[in-house]
């Protein structure tokens, strides 16, 4: 079993399966794929096309099976490996955990364009101006911190139902970007966010992002190098919001 992903520092979409897959202990060979462009031409785009017609990443590959998009991939694994449980046992607690993926897979638009991942940045002024400046930023975090609160509460924690599910995984770039942009976030959301943090899986994906050390100016917009501060002026322009 192999999955393609992009570069581990800004790849959001690459994370969710790969946290999920090495967090459950589901062996995988690795295809990277780095960032040039994302126009047709680019190197990218030509050599993902060898594996999705969708041009995008993540893409598992199962033998002669290619699964894009990460909730397919997800419901893929949970059928192929019944034994690591991967969404929650009880019915009416997995119809929630689908819920939930689906709702951060097709939503929260103003805090991914706005607050685009970035594991290697701290960039703490960016985020305060954009809870100044953007009220949409602010809905959308409004709207994570009850739905977080309210399965933290009902299902004790540390995690969103308890244990390690594939909606950790698919929060798993949120927790990322409250970090990066040094969103202030109440105890139990912090909590949480630390238990992702905590995990195996996140702790591998983030060392091997910071030891990119690459820098990808479309992929950057609110600063012109690794090494200055962010230019709090800047605004980000649309940008795909993945697979």
């Amino acid at each position: 079993m192999q999955l393609v992903i992009g570069n581990k520092n800004y790849s959001s979409w690459s994370l969710r399966p790969w946290v999920l897959m090495r967090q459950a202990g589901i062996a995988f060979d690795e295809i990277q794929i780095r960032f040039d462009a994302f126009s047709p031409d680019s190197r990218f785009k030509r050599s993902l096309a060898a594996h999705t017609p969708a041009g995008k990443v993540p893409v598992l590959i199962d033998g002669d099976l290619h699964v894009w998009d990460t909730l397919a991939i997800a419901e893929y694994l949970a059928e192929r490996f019944p034994e690591h449980r991967l969404w929650p046992d009880d019915a009416r607690a997995r119809a929630r955990a689908r819920s939930v993926c689906a709702e951060m897979h097709a939503g929260f638009g103003a805090l991914r364009s706005h607050c685009p991942m970035n594991v290697e940045a701290t960039l703490p002024e960016v985020g305060a101006r954009l809870l100044r400046e953007e009220p949409a930023v602010r809905a959308d975090l409004e709207r994570l911190f009850a739905l977080w609160g309210a399965l933290l509460d009902e299902h004790g924690g540390p995690l969103l139902f308890g244990r390690f599910t594939i909606a950790d995984a698919y929060f798993a770039p949120v927790c990322s970007r409250l970090r990066s942009y040094g969103l202030p976030v109440p105890k139990p959301i912090a909590e949480y966010v630390d238990a992702v943090f905590a995990l195996s899986g996140m702790q591998a994906w983030v060392s091997e992002a910071l030891s990119e050390r690459e820098f990808l100016a479309f992929e950057e917009p609110y600063r012109a190098s690794r090494s200055i501060n962010a230019d709090i002026t800047a605004s980000t322009t649309p940008r795909s919001l993945g697979n």
